[in-house]
């Protein structure tokens, strides 16, 4: 499944109701969403982060769409290379961390 049809099954479930909580409370689920991941990885308990990270992914996709923003659009920046250095393995020295 590509990102784009991910994004349009997102939204052909939940669009209603997802435009009706607005971005701001549909962003404070995304943020629910991102520290059970936290947890999850921190447990290492491999069954739970690969829930969450499906999760966050569709939360994310759910505030991209409640947002108007095209996801699969929005990461093409990233198929030429790091956005900060335009290289394909990034040698920015601020992400060494």
């Amino acid at each position: 499944m590509q990102i784009r049809e991910f994004q349009q099954l997102i939204d052909k479930m939940y669009s209603e109701r997802d435009r009706q909580r607005g971005p701001a409370k549909t962003f404070i689920w995304f943020a629910e969403e991102f520290g059970e991941l936290a947890r999850a990885i921190a447990r290492r308990k491999h069954d739970e982060m690969e829930g969450e990270f499906a999760d966050v992914f569709a939360w994310l996709v759910t505030l991209a769409n409640v947002e108007g923003i095209d996801l699969e659009a929005a990461i093409q920046k990233f198929t030429t290379g790091c956005p900060g250095c335009r290289q394909m393995v990034c040698v920015c020295a601020a992400k060494m961390d």
